[in-house]
């Protein structure tokens, strides 16, 4: 049986880094059970024993103020791990050592890593290693991970610890204000009757006077304990509240007192241990947090940085896109020839071919370049620093809204895939904040909208321009994304005052400190585990959506395409809203993938069986305006592919993340309701516009 050895650490800490270098490819990932919250695990094995490492989410505390907290806790409390790696960031160690000194309350067991060592010396930061391991009386290692300075002494102090029959001094133990002491003191004999050693008698009198609902919910789960039966342990809590009442200790002011005595005590150890040489080390954060966070240049900064991804994205796709393209092409053509000399009936081939063959082909083509340039460019934000600074700067838009300040975060990968946006959605702690999150994320235009918006704007918009007017569709582009965040917004008020009624949770925001970013790390990062997990899904759902797209288009019903009947059937509905039949039905059809809602208009409009791909623009346009198209239509088709229904990959994830077809459904409707609501606006203003002119 493996032995279990949990790394536990704050967000930015380099833990992943840590877990990565010990596990190499042996790990998976997973969700915890009944949580949101990714779990990853892995083995190494030190000297002929196996260890199965636990990767804990990222958190500043035991203390419980958020799912990955209480995921944390529950694992180091309940779980009985047979040894905790802290990892620690070697540059802010007195803020790291705070959740190091809880792990210590809750498990002797611990070992403290000492991360990003090589990073400290570059800012001329000394840590006493010897002296922190004294003063805390636990194994301590100094770790550059990244370059993996550091991972064998690591993994000899895990094993030493696991061999040790016997335990080391009695660990650091933080002292409380004396009443809390004397409290504890006197909680602990009854405490320890119910754990019965399960844990710590002194932690779990802790949690107990800070009236902790979370950690006893939690305990009756693991230890199917009754904390009202007979130990007489509730009469003697009441007691030491009234007692400590009478001294000036609510309820509110225990936990304080508490959280208070983790902060000091940290401060004080790295005061000890850790030394500074250059005290203006930080200077160029702080004149960069100035700039990037800043009321006047914040905003426009990230506005340019945002759009410099866009357009690096939009443009470097054009090439791969095409060269997929062509080798699709050539690939069907020698699908077909294979076709016809095995003498595979039209009836067999075509639907496969021309139906699954080709919206599959083309949903890879224009799909998977797009998202393998704009995850990567995140992805460096991310690991820069930039990302928490953007959701710094949109914080307050969003508290005014009710919603939570990371739906920043969660807003900015939508623009990639919403697929991914949604999955970002976890680090919301809030279930109703992060409800929010998930049905307004679909209101950015991912990368798939973006050809039909860029499309229609520059054949309808600004055709025929020339000199400067060339960076019009630049400028329309830049509009419909900040009107989708506008609508985000919207959204979001409406909701936290009409469905998800309730106040913003408080939002707890680090700002790490700016790093050069791990460039081959961050591109297998982004590709494998978003660019391929978002297109794997897609696929999916294309599949199946080929084939009903070439059924429709070449079924006939009393002489006319099936797909002809659909498109007038819609059509009194669409004009409505200033669209047409063929329109909305491209849109419904396009539900699999945004990408061929373009191409299914061109073949409804020519009866065509099977998807077209017409690359010059001058042309679709001739054939857009000879069916009632003007720049009016043109205008309503960006806004409703701005706010519409989400494509089915975003669907099936959403279903996921919420584990509701309810809330699946009203993350349909919300959208698809507003986009026609903006239409109808439009369309009828422009005609009271024009009678009155």
């Amino acid at each position: 049986m493996h032995n279990v050895i949990v790394l536990a650490g704050n967000p930015n800490v380099g833990k992943s880094t840590v877990f990565n270098a010990l596990t190499g490819l042996n790990q998976h990932t997973g969700n915890w059970p009944g949580k949101t919250v990714e779990s990853a695990r892995g083995t190494c094995t030190v000297h002929g024993t196996s260890f199965e490492l636990v990767d804990l989410p990222g958190c500043y505390s035991l203390l419980s103020h958020s799912e990955e907290e209480e995921v944390s806790r529950d694992f180091i409390c309940f779980q009985h791990p047979d040894a905790v790696i802290v990892v620690c960031d070697a540059t802010c160690l007195e803020r790291n050592l705070d959740l190091c000194l809880q792990v210590l309350e809750t498990t002797p067991r611990v070992i403290l890593c000492v991360n990003l060592m090589d990073e400290a010396r570059r800012k001329r930061i000394s840590v006493d290693l010897s002296l922190l391991s004294s003063l805390l009386r636990i194994p301590v290692v100094g770790t550059a991970a990244g370059s993996r300075e550091g991972m064998d002494g690591l993994l000899a102090a895990v094993f030493r610890e696991i061999s040790s029959s016997t335990l080391h001094d009695e660990p650091y133990r933080v002292v409380y204000p004396e009443p809390l002491e004397k409290a504890l003191q006197e909680l602990q004999p009854l405490a320890s009757l119910v754990c019965r050693g399960r844990a710590s008698a002194r932690w779990v009198s802790l949690r107990l006077l800070a009236a902790d609902e979370s950690f006893l919910a939690s305990s009756r789960q693991y230890w199917h304990v009754d904390w009202n039966a007979g130990t007489g342990l509730q009469e003697k809590l009441r007691e030491l509240w009234r007692e400590l009442a009478d001294q000036g200790y609510d309820r509110e002011r225990i936990q304080d007192a508490i959280a208070e005595a983790f902060v000091r005590q940290a401060e004080t150890i790295s005061n000890q241990a850790v030394t500074f040489r250059d005290r203006d080390y930080d200077i160029w954060d702080r004149r960069l947090d100035r700039l990037f966070t800043s009321s006047l240049t914040g905003f426009p900064i990230m506005c340019l940085l945002l759009m410099l991804i866009f357009w690096i994205t939009i443009t470097g796709a054009n090439i791969p896109s095409d060269w997929l393209a062509r080798g699709f092409s050539r690939l069907q053509d020698l699908l077909l020839q294979e076709a016809f000399s095995l003498g595979i009936p039209p009836a067999v081939y075509s639907p496969l071919i021309f139906g699954v063959y080709r919206v599959l082909t083309w949903v890879i083509s224009v799909m998977l370049p797009p998202m393998a340039i704009f995850f990567p460019l995140f992805t460096l934000l991310e690991d820069f620093g930039y990302l928490p600074r953007v959701a710094f700067n949109l914080d307050r838009c969003f508290q005014k809204c009710n919603a939570c300040g990371k739906q920043a975060l969660t807003m900015c990968m939508g623009f990639g895939c919403n697929a991914a946006g949604v999955t970002g959605c976890r680090i919301i702690d809030s279930p109703r904040e992060r409800l929010i999150a998930i049905l307004t994320n679909n209101f950015v235009p991912c990368n798939g909208r973006f050809p039909t918006i860029i499309a229609v704007s520059a054949m309808f918009l600004t055709a025929g321009r020339s000199g400067a007017a060339s960076l019009l569709p630049a400028l329309s582009l830049t509009i419909v994304i900040v009107l989708g965040v506008l609508m985000t917004l919207l959204v979001s008020k409406l909701l936290s005052v009409t469905l998800l009624k309730g106040v913003p949770s408080s939002f707890t925001l680090e700002l790490p400190p700016y790093r050069i970013p791990q460039f081959g790390r961050v591109i297998i990062r982004s590709i494998f585990d978003r660019t391929i997990f978002v297109l794997a899904r897609s696929i999916v759902v294309a599949a199946p959506a080929g084939l009903v797209i070439w059924i429709l288009a070449n079924m006939d019903i009393g002489g006319t395409a099936a797909l002809a009947h659909l498109t007038g059937a819609l059509d009194p509905f669409a004009r409505f809203f200033g669209l047409d039949g063929v329109i909305l039905a491209a849109f419904i059809l396009g539900m699999p993938a945004n990408e061929i809602v373009l191409p299914v208009m061109l073949m409804t409009y020519l009866a065509q069986g099977s998807l077209l791909a017409i690359e010059d623009l001058d042309v679709v346009r001739s054939i857009l305006s000879a069916h009632g198209w003007t720049w009016v239509t043109a205008v309503n088709v960006i806004l409703f592919s701005l706010m519409h229904w989400p494509c089915g990959t975003t669907c099936l994830t959403i279903r996921k993340e919420t584990r509701s077809f309810r809330w699946m459904l009203a993350a349909i409707l919300i959208p698809a309701i507003m986009g026609l609501a903006a239409c109808f606006l439009f369309t009828h203003t422009v005609r009271l516009v024009r009678i009155f002119l």
